[in-house]
């Protein structure tokens, strides 16, 4: 009988994820571009990133938090507010909480290449200026859920009764699917929450309206009654890898400028002020 009261959600768009060279050692896709603030809320925009060491300086960031999924490659991280530091290999996840200001880094070794999704959620205004905190998620630590032909690996939030314990101060639900050829999966989503999936490996059909999507697509959700449960329906023509990530919009204002998403302009501005004059700390 339960059932019966989640809302299966159909795909509302599909798009192909185009990469661009950005240098000779950098290309970049936008999975979901930068200024649709409103449409994915609370996320902000997420890259898919290949790059070797030297792409990418210490940089700073306020008022966000990113998730950066490893897809291949190893990726050695460094930030100037916690002293967390190590590396992340495939399957790992780096849950970042920049909050009043973080210097990071993100490198992988001489000679290496390292794929990567790093994705944007936004912070709710009273948690902007939160103390900044790293978890990092190793693929073999996570918890997993398994049904027949199908692998689920719970960064954050819950697939069917596989619940994980990871801190979000906006809740997000973020799962990797392994799906054998021929076989299905069901996953849980709150009703309320804006979400999507894409595509790493293989091809499938994805939702009630059965769209079918490959490698390289992504396809946003569409919406549920938000005072119930719903439920995204994914098939697998030939083995497929996913990724899915979907959270709770925070229907507030958004004002961005480089690194740093803030609520309003004056405080954007804070922000520099605050990097310029050392108060994020000083990166090594």
């Amino acid at each position: 009988m339960e059932n019966k009261k989640i809302e299966r959600r159909q795909i509302k768009k599909v798009w192909t994820v185009n990469e661009q060279r950005v240098s000779p050692i950098h290309s970049v896709g936008p999975v979901l571009a930068p200024g649709n603030w409103k449409e994915y809320d609370p996320f902000l925009l997420l890259m898919e990133d290949k790059f070797e060491k030297g792409a990418f300086d210490v940089h700073p960031h306020r008022g966000i938090e990113t998730i950066t999924y490893i897809i291949d490659g190893s990726i050695n991280h460094y930030d100037n507010a916690t002293g967390a530091g190590g590396t992340l290999i495939k399957g790992d996840l780096q849950f970042m909480t920049a909050g009043r200001g973080v210097i990071h880094n993100e490198s992988p070794d001489e000679g290496e290449k390292v794929h990567l999704l790093q994705l944007w959620v936004n912070l709710p205004r009273q948690n902007k200026m939160t103390e900044p905190r790293y978890q990092n998620m190793h693929a073999k630590d996570m918890p997993t859920r398994q049904e027949e032909g199908a692998f689920i690996r719970v960064y954050s939030g819950s697939s069917g009764d596989v619940v994980s314990n990871t801190l979000n101060y906006v809740p997000v639900t973020f799962v990797e699917m392994i799906v054998e050829k021929g076989a299905s999966i069901v996953q849980d989503i709150p009703g309320s929450y804006n979400g999507y999936i894409y595509v790493l490996e293989g091809s499938g059909v994805f939702g009630e309206n059965k769209i079918d999507a490959k490698k390289g697509q992504a396809m946003w959700l569409g919406s549920a009654d938000k005072s119930k449960m719903s439920s995204i329906h994914v098939s697998a023509n030939e083995k497929l890898r996913v990724v899915l990530f979907a959270g709770e919009p925070l229907n507030e204002p958004v004002v961005a400028h480089g690194p740093f998403v803030m609520n309003t302009e004056e405080e954007i501005q804070q922000a520099y002020r605050d990097y310029q004059e050392g108060k994020f700390g000083t990166a090594n």
